[in-house]
């Protein structure tokens, strides 16, 4: 007896803090009898989309992130504005977290979206600098992620050219659905047609998050 499976890609950035704000939907979503997620990072602020944490940046992120906390709930501490949004000589580069990440798609896939939501809580909560590869690899290890531990911690010329893969595939979808930004969730649909999800209703109740997806799987 097969079983159906709605087939969902989870576009986003691992320094996004609306896609911070998504991780409690996305971890329901998941939970959902017949439902499958695969994450398709953006590279958003990496590559040409990083750039200096200098203090007028810091100011904004932070106004930017009390804004999320307020509206949604999730907590940005004063750890990660001291760590993190502070530190001297600082970088904003979503790079090293999305090399870690795919060194889990490639090592344990089923667990990608839980090594995100643990990147998330690092930074955010704890304060960790997730543009450190040791960081990255302390967080994956303490997931028992030993394998992709040691690939963060030495990320070699393969997991460099699969990670470039995977954003470009990423740019690509966003660019077929006619999206901009992230978080996104793109279901697809009977006989292969994408149907895009705002990332809105990623924060808006989950019966309803539900109810979408079903439809545009149907």
């Amino acid at each position: 007896m097969s079983t159906e499976v709605t087939s969902i890609t989870y576009l986003f950035d691992p320094l996004c803090g609306w896609c911070y704000a998504a991780a409690p939907a996305l971890g329901r979503l998941q939970g959902t009898p017949g439902v499958r997620i695969t994450l398709a990072p953006s590279g958003l602020f990496a590559g040409q989309g990083a750039r200096p944490m200098d203090a007028q940046f810091a100011a904004y992120a932070w106004s930017n992130d009390q804004r999320i906390e307020q509206l949604t709930g999730q907590p940005f501490t004063q750890a990660y504005r001291d760590n993190i949004l502070g530190a001297e000589g600082g970088r904003f580069d979503s790079g090293p977290a999305t090399l870690a990440l795919t060194a889990v798609a490639q090592t344990a896939p089923g667990r990608e979206l839980e090594a995100l939501h643990a990147l998330q809580r690092a930074r955010y909560v704890d304060g960790q600098d997730t543009a450190d590869a040791a960081v990255l690899a302390e967080v994956l290890s303490a997931l028992g992620l030993a394998d992709a531990a040691a690939l963060a911690r030495a990320p070699d010329a393969a997991l460099h050219r699969a990670m470039a893969e995977r954003v470009a595939n990423a740019q690509a979808l966003l660019r077929a659905v006619g999206a901009r930004g992230v978080p996104q969730l793109v279901v697809t649909g009977q006989g292969g047609a994408l149907r895009l999800i705002g990332g809105d209703a990623l924060l808006g109740p989950h019966e309803r998050l539900v109810e979408l997806v079903m439809t545009a799987a149907a």
